[in-house]
């Protein structure tokens, strides 16, 4: 079981903790939420939960609780530019659907 980062979100996660000046990396998880069931969650993390699962790619951690690990395994989070948009993007092998607004998913 992994989730994984892009060399793009590690480095923006990074940018963000420098200019934080403090913080160890990003917890994911889920959240029951929206028309389809549930939606994703990201914060910046100063300190490791006991029961978080630590996965590390370009030197940046994500944290992820054990109860979310089953939605998210194999995921990989990226960043993207999108004309004036920007944010984080979830590529999840196991999203079956997508709400029409984007807010939630299914697996």
């Amino acid at each position: 079981m992994a989730v994984t980062l892009t060399p793009a979100a590690a480095r923006h996660v990074s940018r963000y903790l420098a200019k934080r000046g403090k913080g160890i990396g990003v917890r994911l998880g889920v959240k029951t939420t929206g028309c389809s069931g549930l939606a994703y969650k990201l914060e910046y993390v100063d300190e490791a939960q006991p029961e978080d699962l630590v996965f590390e790619g370009h030197d940046v951690k994500v944290l992820v609780d054990p109860k979310s690990l089953p939605y998210l395994d194999g995921t990989e989070l990226d960043f993207v530019r999108d004309g004036l948009n920007e944010g984080f993007r979830f590529n999840n092998p196991r999203e079956r659907d997508r709400c029409g607004c984007g807010e939630s998913f299914r697996v």
